[in-house]
């Protein structure tokens, strides 16, 4: 099948147009439930979710059943006093429970707020309380994690279980009706409000408005490919931005099936789960297809030639990857860059026929122009270093507008600076050089140090910690703490491991410190400023010298 010219397609793109196929009137009124859910639900048997549970067994939830279920629990909702632009937050696992709870908030109006499921308490009630959030969904497993935080929201539990005196979820849809029309919205309203990581403070919030829905859509359609023939299956879990924007939204805005597998994360499960379905497009993290490549190609020839794209995204995509996928599995992996704050903006496209440089991070999404920066912002040539930023006047696609109730330095007049660093090559594509800020990249997530800091600094032990990434072949880094100690304690691997745990317990099961070296101070500006790069860069020359 032959691919739309990319060059073609982004001197031709129409904001208005993509904006307009996402609408629901000609004025431009908007609410994602309808985008996402009730302009598909008139086939009754039109699929919007196809769930695996832990067990194996599958259940197909129509857009029409969707429709149903979202209406009578935004009801419940409204009850529990939410209304258009209140925060409803999910702490649930990869369920139609959490699907249910997104349309249901967006049905009123309401912006919508994931939790990851391996948060802690320190992280959940971080974000509760700057959300100022109406309501939290959870279920019996993530329910402790909310104990003593039922001051800042109401609670609505899956499966409730005695001793909270939560609401229950399925019980409190009985008996209502089933038609709930979605409030009216504009473009420029939020529907999600998410929360990015960082170097020199706590996570920070930000609204996504309703318009940011024709971007996802351009992304599916352009750079994931999506066609109407294809079963879809992303492994970002939604807790995070590109498992919500492209697992969620934009399959379900397009009208195509998503599918959430409940299971942890296995190169066996992921093999059968893409056999079983017979999934042709597939997207997730270079972790997780390292993982596959790991375990061979006698397990990869069960379902080679089967998967007719697949796409990477959340770290630079390694180029023995690309072989691998391509002589084990027969199929074209392509690497895309984004960030919470833009969506995917820079990539390979399956979707548009252009030239594929191997290493490189790809073309501009139609809608955005991304440019090589000077810190004196001026636009670079081909191979000068810089950094990565958006042209806000050529980038009718982006929605950012900065941090909720935060100054953001980053977000000029011009452009948007990334913090990534970047060249451009002569073919037009753009690759990365390295990252200008301190964000570590961990198994496809992005951890900010300050976090892990703090949750040490919790420690009676700890009297100061400073966090960086250390390079790592399977994970891309892995968080390392150094750590400058109380007096009257000492050093060793059991102290070692009960900061780890400490951290695990109070941040999340991703974001504590794999490594944790005790050192007698920390690199320091005369200011006090900790100098996280110097320590960095010490982890960097470690791993070049010869053996």
């Amino acid at each position: 099948m032959s691919r739309p010219n990319y060059g073609v397609a982004a001197a031709r793109f129409d904001a208005a147009a993509a904006l307009a196929s996402v609408a629901m009137d000609s004025a431009g009124h908007m609410n994602a439930a309808e985008v996402c859910c009730d302009r598909h639900a008139d086939d009754g048997n039109r699929i919007a979710l196809r769930h695996r549970n832990p067990a194996g067994e599958t259940r197909d939830w129509t857009f029409a059943e969707l429709k149903r279920r979202s209406s009578q629990f935004a009801q419940v909702l409204a009850e529990l006093g939410v209304g258009k632009g209140d925060r409803v937050a999910g702490l649930l696992p990869r369920t139609p429970e959490l699907i249910i709870t997104i349309l249901a908030a967006w049905r009123l109006g309401a912006a919508y707020q994931p939790l990851f499921t391996a948060f802690g308490p320190k992280a959940i009630e971080h974000r509760l309380t700057l959300a100022e959030t109406r309501v939290v969904v959870t279920d019996a497993a993530n329910r402790p994690k909310l104990a003593g935080l039922e001051h800042l929201a109401a609670i609505v539990q899956v499966g409730a279980t005695a001793g909270y005196g939560d609401r229950d979820f399925w019980s409190s849809l009985d008996g209502r009706g089933e038609a709930l029309e979605p409030v009216v919205c504009e473009a420029q309203d939020p529907f999600l409000m998410m929360f990015t990581s960082g170097t020199t403070g706590l996570p920070k919030p930000m609204f996504i408005p309703l318009r940011a829905i024709a971007a996802f859509v351009g992304y599916m359609r352009d750079a994931i490919g999506l066609r109407e023939d294809d079963r879809f299956w992303n492994l970002a879990d939604p807790g995070w931005g590109y498992g919500l924007y492209y697992a969620v939204i934009g399959p379900l805005a397009m009208g195509m099936t998503t599918l959430f597998h409940e299971g942890v994360f296995s190169v066996d499960s992921t093999y059968a789960t893409i056999a079983d379905y017979g999934i042709t497009s597939l997207a997730g993290s270079p972790t997780a297809y390292r993982m596959l490549m790991a375990d061979g190609a006698e397990k990869a020839a069960k379902i080679k030639g089967q998967l007719r794209a697949v796409s990477s995204a959340g770290e630079p995509l390694n180029p023995e990857i690309i072989r691998w996928f391509g002589q084990n599995l027969s199929v074209t992996i392509h690497d895309h860059y984004g960030a919470t704050e833009l969506g995917m903006v820079l990539c390979n496209h399956h979707g548009l026929d252009h030239p594929v440089r191997i290493g490189s991070a790809g073309y501009a999404t139609p809608g955005h122009r991304v440019v090589v920066l000077s810190p004196e912002e001026k636009e670079l040539g081909v191979g000068v270093p810089g950094e990565l930023a958006l042209d806000i006047a050529g980038s009718p696609m982006m929605w950012f507008t900065g941090y909720h109730g935060r100054e953001t330095p980053a977000l000029g007049k011009a452009y948007f600076r990334s913090g990534d660093m970047v060249e451009l090559n002569d073919d037009g594509s753009i690759s990365f050089v390295g990252r200008a800020d301190d964000v570590i990249t961990t198994s496809g997530y992005r951890v900010g140090p300050f976090d892990v800091e703090s949750a040490l600094l919790e420690h009676e032990a700890v009297t100061e910690s400073a966090v960086i990434g250390k390079p790592d072949p399977e994970r891309t880094e892995i968080i390392k703490a150094f750590v400058v100690l109380q007096p009257g304690y000492e050093p060793g691997a059991e102290l070692a491991d009960q900061l780890r745990l400490h951290v695990r317990a109070r941040l999340s099961a991703h974001a504590y410190p794999r490594e944790i070296e005790f050192v007698a101070d920390l690199p320091k500006t005369p200011s006090g400023k900790v100098q996280r790069f110097l320590l960095r860069n010490q982890e960097i020359a470690k791993t070049k010298a010869p053996a």
